[in-house]
């Protein structure tokens, strides 16, 4: 019990640290090559933060129990939505950009419906899994090319959190200083979980409640460097996080364990389907018709409500 408790705190200020510097090297590298913060938190650090989900799944799939990989990506898209975004809100309103919505939030809704008919009849297929595979491929290709048309659109907001960090940046050390932090923002979490997941059974926890932690510890990365991104006034990082993971763990998680292990899927609730696709609808609601396209503490509680709901009733 004391080396679980002992992990959960090292977990914790791993988590802090590592994705506070996380984001700072996020922004200065998008800086240094002239792309936009939405394209670093989509694919840098919304596809990085979502390697816990991927190395559950692939592990799951691999032992064939696939019904715990693909309850692992819903659960996780379910967190992404309400709780790293309704926390990322509650401490500061996220800032939506239009053109945003419209392309990368259509995309990553797009993934969802992908996703969701893929697990509807319950069964997941090879071809079905690489069927998501080549639309992860198809998603990467539009984010990058709509970066490029995006690159000499800068926002105020982003100027002025790149001058919080700092002028000229050199790209070679910003990669690698994200790299190594990324991976500290992994460990962290992953040391927080374990040792959670250990208390839990210590004293008794249902192993369905320990699932639902699963899922929820799978998304501290994204919650981490949400929390530290938004601290920093870098909306376009969260948002992107957010986008970039739920379309990571839709298209290429579950891609890859529909290849690696493809069967059936008895247990998987389909209201969890409909869940995950409404939360994402609802947020992008909260967007569109919010002052001038913000998510504000109000709704960022709504959606933490949405997700302490969920949580009771996979309890």
């Amino acid at each position: 019990m004391i080396a679980a408790a002992l992990a959960v705190v090292g977990g914790l200020l791993l988590l802090i640290f590592a994705s506070d510097r996380l984001v700072v090297a996020a922004v200065r590298l998008s800086e240094a090559l002239g792309i936009s913060a939405v394209l670093i938190g989509a694919l840098v650090v919304g596809l990085g933060t979502s390697m816990p989900e991927m190395l559950v799944s692939a592990l799951a799939s691999a032992d064939g129990e696939i019904e715990i990989a693909m309850a692992n990506v819903v659960g996780s898209n379910i967190s992404n939505v309400t709780l790293v975004l309704g926390v990322a809100a509650i401490i500061s309103a996220i800032v939506a950009e239009m053109r945003i919505l419209r392309r990368e939030g259509v995309l990553m809704l797009a993934s969802l419906l992908a996703l969701t008919a893929v697990l509807y009849d319950k069964e997941v297929e090879l071809w079905e899994g690489g069927a998501l595979l080549f639309g992860f491929v198809v998603a990467v290709y539009l984010l990058i090319r709509w970066s490029m048309s995006d690159a000499e659109t800068v926002s105020l907001a982003e100027a002025e959190v790149r001058e919080m960090v700092g002028g000229e940046h050199n790209v070679a050390w910003e990669a690698l200083i994200g790299t190594v932090t990324l991976v500290l923002t992994v460990l962290g979490a992953r040391l927080l979980l374990g040792g959670a997941l250990d208390i839990g059974e210590e004293i008794g926890l249902s192993d369905t409640f320990l699932g639902v932690m699963l899922g929820v510890g799978t998304s501290l990365p994204e919650l981490a460097t949400a929390t530290a991104a938004i601290r920093r006034r870098e909306s376009d990082l969260v948002v992107g996080n957010v986008l970039g993971s739920n379309l990571f763990n839709s298209l290429a998680v579950a891609g890859l364990a529909g290849v690696v292990g493809p069967g059936p899927l008895s247990g998987l609730p389909i209201a969890a389907l409909w869940v995950m696709v409404g939360v994402s609808v609802l947020a992008g609601i909260f967007a569109r018709t919010g002052a001038r396209g913000r998510i504000v503490r109000v709704e960022g509680i709504v959606l933490v409500l949405v997700f302490l709901g969920f949580t009771i009733l996979a309890f």
